[in-house]
């Protein structure tokens, strides 16, 4: 198939957020804490549930699975910002963007998946206590991850080689900090309309499937908890999703942020701040929604730490 790029591309410009000199090395400082803290706080609980013998159980291993693709997710766009504002260079080769669009879109689908796998099993731990360890069992587990691996995986395939075929002139600024695929799509010269068809179509069933099943789990477990007797009972049972409530709240809610920034055609400021608490904020937030109110992590934490002093 002849490629649908016929203007030779080497590189595009990433703008970033601001052009003035003074705001760079703040905007640094401020996204390198933001990356570091990310990076410990979510290697800390990925450490954590592997070592820890009492945390090897598929709500942990979900766990460990979501800690590591947050750390995916932030490597994937940060670096580069940082290493651009430091060399105060605003490029990113052709290959390099369409390296970094589908590993983006690869962990940010991966994680909307992961949520949801978690979500079932709070549903069968909530609805099916007695039969927890026989329904989640490893194999299950290990399915489970793997097949949002592959649907991750065909979805960040299927959205680059629409990127692939289109043709770019010669404005090739993207007002972003990392290479978004709308943005991409926006600086094309050639017809983009099948493009956006396949990537509206694709965010949708990806989107509106991994909702759908979570707020289906959670209809249930609703139901679940409100047949319980005793208030203590009840308390017990929502504090064992409360966590995994925030994350998902959190991810959704960022999630739609850029979704309504971009559909009602602001400023590109808005839709890349927007990006940011999707890309950057969430991911830094996810270990101290897990860790601050669980005991067992706290445990397992403190015993990292004594083994490491």
């Amino acid at each position: 198939m002849e490629s649908g790029n016929k203007t030779p591309i080497s590189e595009f410009c990433l703008l970033g957020f601001s052009e003035e000199q003074e705001l760079q090395t703040l905007l640094f400082g401020i996204f390198l804490s933001m990356y570091l803290v990310t990076i410990f706080g979510n290697l800390l609980i990925f450490l954590a549930t592997i070592t820890d013998s009492h945390l090897h159980t598929p709500m942990y291993f979900f766990l460990s699975n979501l800690s590591f693709i947050d750390i995916c997710v932030s490597s994937t766009t940060i670096p580069k910002m940082l290493v651009n504002i430091q060399t105060h260079s605003k490029v990113i080769t052709y290959a390099g963007c369409l390296t970094q669009m589908s590993f983006f879109i690869f962990y940010a689908v991966l994680d909307d998946f992961l949520l949801v796998v978690m979500a079932y099993d709070r549903f069968v731990a909530i609805c099916h206590p007695l039969h927890y360890m026989v329904i989640m069992n490893p194999q299950l587990c290990v399915l489970l991850v793997l097949g949002s691996w592959t649907l991750s995986a065909l979805n960040s395939f299927l959205q680059i080689s629409v990127v692939l075929q289109l043709s770019f002139c010669s404005h090739l600024e993207i007002p972003h900090f990392f290479c978004e695929l709308n943005q991409m799509v926006l600086l094309a010269c050639s017809d983009t309309f099948v493009s956006y068809i396949v990537i509206y179509m694709t965010t949708v069933l990806v989107g509106v499937s991994s909702l759908t099943g979570i707020l289906l789990s959670y209809s249930k477990i609703v139901s679940s908890i409100g047949s319980i007797s005793t208030a203590q009972g009840k308390f017990r049972a929502f504090s064992t999703c409360a966590s995994h409530l925030s994350v998902v709240s959190l991810f959704y809610c960022t999630s739609l942020g850029v979704y309504f920034s971009s559909a009602a055609a602001q400023s590109t400021d808005s839709n890349a701040a927007a990006s940011v608490m999707y890309a950057v904020v969430t991911p830094m937030l996810n270990p101290f929604i897990y860790s601050l109110r669980n005991k067992d992590i706290k445990r397992a934490l403190g015993n990292l730490f004594g083994r490491m002093y």
